[in-house]
């Protein structure tokens, strides 16, 4: 059999390196470009190179410090909500219980359901006038009156979120479950006849065999979530005031409506380093914690 040629390998890898820096890696270079100019699109006539000006004006921007506030409480809420209800669920369909395999795809609704009707049907719920969340709280006796929960500044960002988190739950719990099935019964046998209880057997087993999945599905789950703005953008759009900024919604709001091109992408590229110190970080101390 004739052996293949060292350089093989790399002719087979071309096209998808191609690709990849046709719509990652340029994009990336002439969002960096135009953060140093002062792209305009309304305004021709002024563009040109301003060097670290859009940076100087971003760190002093109050709608960008309260938006990244916003990403940050954003992104922690939604992925530990997500977490832990993803984790319980995918530990109920774990069980042997009439209807399990219908339970099961039931579950994934949420998840292939389009952002848009998604964020339609909740602001729908939502609302102030005809919502059925405030009927069922009226009903309840836990409000007095209907709310509005989209119109309040201190309520629009967590309604949100709720939205957001019953949408993306279903993504842990299928994962979790794919890891929960792999988990040899033997192991659970055997702590049953040291007298293992069923906390002990979960913090024991359970939690240490699914480490793998869990860490990578909340890195995942966290780079969409903080990239996410559809849901937001649909909802309040942004209000009421700049209640609900995140950074991909500002920066977003900045380019199509303001058509500021040049400090969108600075927007952009903060985000950026936002995740990119975050995921480092992260990687970082579980590669201490695996050291231990």
């Amino acid at each position: 059999m004739k052996k293949r040629s060292g350089s093989f390998p790399y002719i087979l890898i071309t096209p998808a390196l191609a690709i990849t820096i046709l719509i990652i890696f340029i994009p990336m270079f002439r969002t960096f470009t135009y953060s140093l100019t002062n792209y305009i699109l309304w305004k021709p006539a002024e563009r040109g190179f301003i060097g670290l000006q859009n940076y100087r004006q971003a760190f002093s921007d109050p709608i960008l410090l309260l938006s990244l506030k916003n990403t940050v409480i954003w992104i922690v809420v939604i992925i530990a909500g997500q977490f832990l209800l993803g984790l319980s669920t995918a530990m109920l369909l774990n069980r042997d219980f009439i209807g399990r395999g219908i339970a099961r795809s039931l579950i994934l609704i949420p998840w292939v359901t389009p952002s848009v009707i998604t964020a339609l049907m909740w602001r729908w719920m939502y609302d102030g006038n005809y919502g059925v969340i405030n009927e069922i709280l009226v009903r309840l006796g836990i409000l007095d009156v209907y709310f509005p929960f989209l119109a309040s500044s201190s309520a629009a960002l967590w309604a949100i979120m709720l939205a957001l988190l019953w949408q993306g739950f279903p993504f842990f719990a299928v994962m979790i479950l794919a890891g929960l099935q792999a988990i040899p019964n033997e192991l659970y046998e055997a702590a049953e006849v040291d007298g293992a209880g069923n906390l002990v057997k979960f913090f024991r087993i359970t939690l240490p065999m699914l480490k793998p999945v869990i860490l990578t599905t909340i890195l995942l789950r966290t780079i969409w979530v903080a990239n996410s703005l559809d849901i937001i953008f649909i909802m309040t759009g942004g209000g009421p005031g700049y209640s609900t900024y995140t950074l991909p919604l500002y920066s977003y709001i900045r380019a199509y409506k303001g058509f500021d091109f040049g400090y969108s992408s600075v927007i952009a590229i903060l985000l950026t380093i936002f995740l990119i110190v975050f995921i480092a970080g992260y990687i970082k101390s579980i590669l201490k914690e695996g050291e231990k």
